[in-house]
Order: structure tokens, then sequence, then C-alpha cells
């Protein structure tokens, strides 16, 4: 993590403008990314998948993830970079809610419309930020930011609370399963390189093997194991396009230690392998 808090708001339109180039390409960031496209249609790219753009869609790239922009540069919006200092001040449970929920979630798309009605609230915190980040005065800065930034995800989060309570009525937004499935992907990002078992995470999580397998299947319809390969893949399709490692160093980052197996894993997976992957994507 980066020894100090870092924090950068720009116009969206400005920033493709500006930065066309580089962002039309499939790239990777270390720190966290908010894209709001207030008005404009087209398409934008996450993780090797193409979702749709329209008019108040927020995209929300974790570190790391893979993302590029469509060559369009009439989009009207803003663009927020900052590192986890900033998401992740206290380790409370509603910052690990803001960021499990919102970034990298495996079980629903990396983005949302808030649709109308909430956007003047968005702006009027866009517009603070904007004066603090202008503001000579440095006391407190990083922190007034953060809480800025806090309440502008809070605010979205809500309005995500209530579609997902209008499309499915019966549904908890955030009931106890829901929140161990999100605490079991956490783990999983933070330990898919060691090679650990479903049982061993079952362990971390303090339930049973077979109370894991029933919460994903009921939550995402995929086992434990299948979202244990899923972001081992991911983790290697990443470090295959923007890393200098070649496909065995790849392997052995991901914890393979036998290179063959490496690719036959990636090919069971993905049906191509490593080096059929790196030219599909080229």
């Amino acid at each position: 993590m980066p020894d100090k808090p870092q924090f950068a708001l720009h116009d969206l339109n400005d920033y493709l403008k500006t930065n066309q180039c580089q962002a039309i390409k499939p790239h990777i960031h270390s720190f966290y990314q908010i894209i709001w496209f207030k008005k404009g249609s087209g398409n934008h790219s996450v993780d090797f998948k193409t979702y749709d753009v329209f008019e108040n869609a927020i995209f929300f790239i974790a570190p790391n993830q893979v993302h590029y922009f469509d060559e369009q540069t009439n989009y009207e919006g803003v663009l927020l970079h900052f590192n986890q200092l900033f998401l992740v001040q206290d380790q409370s449970p509603l910052d690990f809610l803001l960021n499990c929920n919102l970034f990298n979630n495996p079980f629903q798309k990396p983005s949302c419309c808030i649709g109308s009605g909430i956007d003047n609230i968005l702006d009027s915190y866009v517009d603070q930020m904007k004066k603090e980040l202008e503001s000579n005065e440095t006391f407190g800065k990083e922190l007034i930011l953060g809480n800025y930034l806090k309440t502008f995800l809070i605010q979205i989060q809500r309005r995500k609370n209530h579609f997902d309570k209008v499309s499915d009525p019966l549904s908890p937004i955030f009931d106890e399963k829901r929140m161990i499935l999100m605490k079991f992907v956490t783990l999983i990002d933070e330990n898919y390189k060691k090679g650990y078992s479903v049982a061993e995470y079952s362990r971390l999580l303090h339930i049973s093997t077979r109370s894991l397998s029933d919460l994903t299947q009921n939550q995402i319809n995929k086992t434990p194991s299948q979202m244990i390969h899923e972001r081992i893949i991911l983790e290697a399709q990443r470090l295959l396009l923007y890393s200098d490692l070649n496909i065995n160093q790849v392997g052995y980052r991901l914890g393979f230690d036998d290179p063959s197996y490496f690719v036959k894993y990636f090919k069971k997976y993905t049906s191509l392998s490593p080096s059929e992957f790196k030219k599909s994507i080229s």
C-alpha cells in the first residue's frame, strides 16, 4: 500500500482528449478509479468483458483490473483516482462493504446506473472535492477528501440498494450470507496464489465446506472451486498481457511448480493456451 493518501479529480472529457492514446488501450492502475459517465453512449471494457455506457452510468475500477475506453471523446462526466488509504481508512464494516460490494465484485457488473434524482447530490460532493483540492489549506485536507469520497459512495450504494430491491423485493440487500460471500471473495483475492483448498477457505470463514458451497451456489450460482479457479485465471490473463514475465514465470508467480501443468490448467478454463491467448488480444 502506498505510504501516503493520493487523490485526483478530472473532467472526463478533458481527460480522454488529453490521454486518449493510452486510455483506449487495455491498461491497469495501482489505484482505484470511479468513472461517472454523465452523458454519452458507447462501451467500456473491464477485465476482458465489454459493458454498455449510457447516461449516468458509473464504473468502479479496482487496482490491477484491466480496462479501457472506446474511441469516443464526447463523453461528459467525472473521473476520480484515489488509493486505498482514501477508501479504507479505519477498516470499519462500512469501509469493507463499500470496497467489496462496489469494487471488483464477482457477482455483479463493475458498473451501475444511478438514473436521475441523485445526480445533483453527487454533483454537490464533486464540487466540494474540487474546492478542497483547490484550497491552499493543508490541515485535514486528506481527511475531508476521504469523507467526501465515502459519502459520495454511500449515496451510490443507497441508490443501488433501491434498484436491487425493486428488481427483487424479497431479497435482502445485505444479510449475513452476502457478507460471508464478500469475505470469501476477499480471502480468495488475498490467498489465491497459495493454492488453498475449499476446506481451508471454509476454516478461515468458520463455516463448513457444505455451507460455503450452498452459499455460493445460492448467491451467484457458482461453486467455491469455480470462484477460486476464475480468480487464478483472471490474474494469469493480466500477467500474460501486462507484465514482463514469460509464460513459465507467470505460472511460477501463481504457484504452479510445473510449467506444463500451468499451460494445461489455463487451456482447460479458457480453451486457449497462454500463447494463443496473448495472440488473441494483441
